[in-house]
């Protein structure tokens, strides 16, 4: 049936509407098209690029502003206007926010509800402690935080860190089920996941079973991904793609339950297509230029530079061009696709 046959909310009666409304009661017609509109949704969302440029002088300005003793998190938002800025999300499921950390601060330890990681973006000397294991932190690295492990970041350096935080909190915060708890300072233990699961189709087997561990990597270095990347792209000339992605060592699963990372290299001068998929995307420069395309419903186009981060919404194809003819580009990507996958609404078009 098409929009128009159905119904308006202006065709009843003052004094129906009035009594439906007194009983806590809505009609379904007139508000079909709205909630499951015909062919394909209509995101929310809109196609959103945050220049690292332009937000990291406000960013220093609130190290400035407010103390880490006042703040706790230092945390710049970036809010997509098409869900409204208060919303403090990029899309339906991912919050971002570029977080700062100055030399000799210490952000106190507390666990929550919803899962996040950290993509480092600049600066040396900061750490961050996951459920006892100390995760140093460098450019381009991913560190996990996931949902009820206790966690603190700290810097022994002399320079600024800054990284993107990447959350499910808008997922958990529509389920109601969205809260934190302040911990003591953690003590560290020896070990590390990353080294333990460094070389790739060989995981640790105490007793001859899997660890205990949900998540027995935290912390997956840029170093590590880049050179696979390269390696992938050297061995196969005529791959398109060139593509990974973060993954629990020990199952192959992906890294967290609700949204999926990964990290794409881009040969020099190369234009790659990618298809509509249902769920949103971003997308943050870690080296090089790139030029992106979002086939929204409103059409954007933007030049990533160094540090830049970009949102697409789901249903839109998008192309990535990298802009220098030179040298390769790559870029962090994260989705709502195991969220998809789970539901069974993933869905990929063209």
């Amino acid at each position: 049936m098409s929009d128009n046959a159905l119904g308006r909310m202006e065709d009843l009666p003052a004094d129906y509407r009035a009594a439906l409304a007194q009983q806590n009661l809505v009609p379904l017609w007139p508000n079909l098209r709205a909630v499951m509109p015909a062919g394909t949704p209509r995101p929310a969302t809109r196609a959103t690029h945050w220049s690292y440029e332009g937000l990291k002088p406000l960013l220093l300005k609130a190290g400035e502003l407010t103390p880490i003793e006042k703040a706790e998190r230092r945390v710049l938002v970036l809010a997509n206007p098409g869900h409204g800025l208060e919303k403090m999300q990029a899309s339906a499921a991912i919050y971002l926010g570029m977080q700062l950390l100055l030399p000799g601060e210490w952000a106190p330890s507390h666990r929550h509800t919803p899962n996040a990681v950290r993509m480092v973006v600049e600066g040396e000397g900061a750490w961050t402690t996951v459920d006892g294991e100390k995760c140093v932190m460098r450019r381009g690295d991913l560190i996990l935080t996931p949902t009820g492990l206790w966690h603190e970041h700290g810097h022994d350096g002399s320079a600024p860190v800054v990284w993107l935080d990447v959350l499910d909190l808008p997922l958990m915060f529509y389920l109601e089920a969205s809260y934190h708890v302040d911990g003591q300072r953690q003590q560290t233990r020896a070990g590390s996941g990353d080294r333990a699961h460094a070389r790739g189709g060989v995981v640790p087997m105490p007793v001859f079973q899997r660890g205990s561990k949900p998540y027995p990597m935290l912390r997956y270095p840029w170093t590590d991904v880049r050179a696979t990347l390269e390696t992938l792209a050297t061995d196969d000339p005529a791959l398109d793609a060139v593509q990974v992605a973060y993954v629990n060592p020990e199952t192959g699963a992906d890294a967290q339950n609700v949204l999926g990372y990964s990290a794409l290299m881009l040969r020099p001068g190369q234009t790659l297509r990618l298809p509509a998929r249902s769920p949103a995307s971003v997308f943050h420069l870690i080296e090089g230029s790139v030029d992106v395309s979002i086939e929204a419903t409103a059409p954007q186009a933007f030049r990533l530079a160094e540090a830049d981060t970009c949102c697409a919404p789901g249903y839109a194809a998008v192309t990535l061009t990298n802009a220098a003819a030179d040298r390769p580009s790559f870029l962090f990507i994260a989705d709502e696709s195991p969220l998809h996958r789970k539901l069974g609404i993933y869905e990929m078009r063209g």
